[in-house]
């Protein structure tokens, strides 16, 4: 009897851990943190921690609801490519229908808590995000041409946005500067991983830049947007938002991230592209650190 119970509560313990990877914890993670350092930069004085909490819970339910709805979709797909193949769904750990309850529950709740215990405004946008994300991107823009990700970042550069609107419950410059940072940073940032796993995507068929124009145009491509980038990420200590720490670590970082693409583009090796893409994932962590130290060094003099 102590066999079998041992047994079953394994079972649960390894169902839940199956559950929770179909969320996409370390992609969430980076999410939420730019989500709440949107919270925290719309204080100028005590902080609102019940809004905080509620918010983070929200906006946190809502993208590992659309992420899992990605992948009921990106089943075939994520069966041939080489870093997705071990998914819960594609090893059959976890049924679709189950995933697709869960996914409705997830977005249900979080939409509930948004409304209910944050603001209307933040409701619907997270809502928007959940339909371009898991729906007009997965479902259509994916497989269609070598711009899906660029539309489809617009789901992913709305965390701050929405920890923004949460606090202050209206749509100000600031916020959008930190969409526009995202934004176009997400290029990029897919376009290094697809460079790297090329021959993954060209498995199968998926039309992301690489596999459509070439090697070569999407490295171009990569540079080109690492300079928009560069450029825009000045755009908070330009409008005041903004000061110098700010300023400084956006600079250096910046100019590293366009110096490292150049370098993928002049070399083209592919040891360079998932070196981009790795550091793009802490270029982000830390702008957004930046601007959070610098924020809160501001009011404390």
């Amino acid at each position: 009897m102590q066999e079998t119970n041992i047994s079953s509560a394994y079972k649960i313990l390894n169902l839940t851990r199956e559950f929770i990877m179909l969320t996409k914890p370390r992609v969430n993670l980076l999410i939420m943190f730019t989500a709440i350092v949107g919270m925290l930069l719309a204080h100028d004085g005590t902080l609102d921690l019940e809004i905080i909490f509620f918010a983070s819970l929200g906006i946190g339910l809502a993208a590992s609801a659309a992420a899992i709805i990605n992948q009921v979709i990106d089943q075939k797909i994520d069966s041939i490519m080489d870093r997705t193949k071990s998914r819960p769904l594609v090893q059959g750990n976890i049924k679709s229908s189950h995933a697709v309850v869960f996914a409705l529950f997830l977005s249900t709740s979080s939409l509930f808590i948004l409304y209910i215990f944050v603001n209307l405004l933040t409701a619907v946008l997270t809502f928007i995000s959940i339909i371009i994300y898991s729906l007009i991107y997965s479902v259509y823009l994916k497989n269609l041409n070598s711009q899906n990700i660029v539309i489809g970042g617009i789901a992913g550069a709305m965390p701050p946005l929405l920890g923004w609107t949460s606090v202050t419950n209206q749509i100000d410059a600031f916020p959008l500067v930190l969409f526009l940072i995202i934004f176009l940073w997400t290029p990029p940032h897919f376009w290094a991983l697809a460079v790297y796993k090329y021959d993954d995507y060209l498995k199968a068929d998926v039309p992301m830049l690489p596999i459509t124009h070439g090697k070569d145009f999407a490295r171009l491509h990569i540079f080109l947007y690492s300079i928009l980038l560069f450029c825009i990420t000045l755009f908070p200590y330009l409008l005041g938002f903004s000061g110098l720490i700010y300023l400084i670590g956006s600079f250096t970082f910046g100019l590293k991230f366009v110096v490292d693409s150049y370098l993928l583009m002049a070399l083209k090796t592919d040891k360079r592209a998932i070196e981009l893409f790795k550091y793009s994932i802490s270029y982000l962590a830390i702008l957004f650190g930046a601007l959070l130290l610098d924020h809160y060094w501001f009011l404390s003099l």
